[in-house]
Parts: structure tokens; C-alpha cells; sequence
């Protein structure tokens, strides 16, 4: 039995000590907007926070995270789905398929924490998730929208 601290909540699941946290997340607990793409932590549609830390849940290990890590996932991110990544996501119209996206947006709120005015170079060398839409300039423009730097996020929507 494994005691995990996922979106504030205390939860016990029972699975291997190998298990990838994304399949204790999706099955065990039933979070599903933690997405699986790759298996090998590339592509980024599993992306949570842990202990604030972007990380892909694909590649970890049940073993390796302790009682008290904080886990977040896409459901945690904001109670009402209103965090200013979100909005700006539903506001820009970012999604084309919408597959990667819950991903996209826990890797663009990790770095609107780390970096609260992000430039181009530093979206780029954040923003590391695959998007097989290539809905990337949206993507741009909404961390900009959601950052308040207007100009650039009115620059970004031409694109």
C-alpha cells in the first residue's frame, strides 16, 4: 500500500513498486487528464507537478515518490478550471485535436511560476511537450496572454 498526496487529498493505492505514477494516476485514483503519449517521458502529455517541479509521470516510479511529495495534476491545477493558463488556453483557442494539451498547460504553469514574464527564448526552452497539431505560435501566445504581456500576445495571435 502506497500513501500519495495528489491535489491536496491524501490517497492510498495498491499497485507494484515499478508502476509509473501516470498509470496509478489514471487507474487507481482515476485522474485521466493526466494523458499518456510516448511512455518515455518525450512527448509531455503526461506532465504533473511534483513539489512545484514540472516532471512526466510516464517515467517515474511509484517507489520513488514519498508520502509527502504534492503531487498536481490538471485537476488540481485550479478548482474551477480558472487559472490564467486555462483561461488564456480557452480564450485563444489554443487546442486543435486537444490531445497534449492538458500536458501543455501544467508545462506553461510551471514556468509562468518560475519565470511570471517569460520571453520567446524562454517559452521555447520551457515549453519542451510535443504537439502533433503544431498548434505551437497558439500555444506562444496564450503563456504570453496568460503572463499580461499584451504586445506579445497580440503578436502572437497574427502568427
Amino acid at each position: 500500500m502506497a500513501r500519495l498526496n495528489v491535489n491536496g487529498r491524501t490517497r492510498e493505492v495498491e499497485a507494484a513498486p515499478d508502476t509509473p505514477l501516470l498509470w496509478v494516476l489514471r487507474e487507481q485514483i482515476g485522474l485521466t487528464g493526466t494523458k499518456y503519449g510516448c511512455g518515455i517521458a518525450q512527448c509531455g502529455a503526461c506532465s504533473v507537478h511534483i513539489n512545484g517541479a514540472l516532471q512526466r509521470s510516464c517515467s517515474i516510479p511509484l517507489s520513488s515518490v514519498k508520502a509527502t511529495d504534492r503531487i498536481v495534476t490538471i485537476e488540481g491545477l485550479s478548482a474551477r478550471g480558472d487559472h490564467p493558463v486555462q483561461r488564456a488556453w480557452l480564450a485563444l483557442d489554443v487546442p486543435q485535436c486537444g490531445y497534449c494539451q492538458t500536458g501543455q498547460i501544467m508545462a506553461a504553469a510551471a514556468l509562468l511560476k518560475s519565470k511570471p514574464k517569460p520571453t520567446d527564448a524562454d517559452i521555447d526552452a520551457a515549453m519542451t511537450n510535443i504537439c502533433r497539431c503544431g498548434t505551437y505560435s497558439r500555444i506562444r501566445a496564450a503563456i504570453h496572454t496568460a503572463a499580461g504581456n499584451t504586445s506579445a500576445s497580440a503578436a502572437g495571435k497574427k502568427a
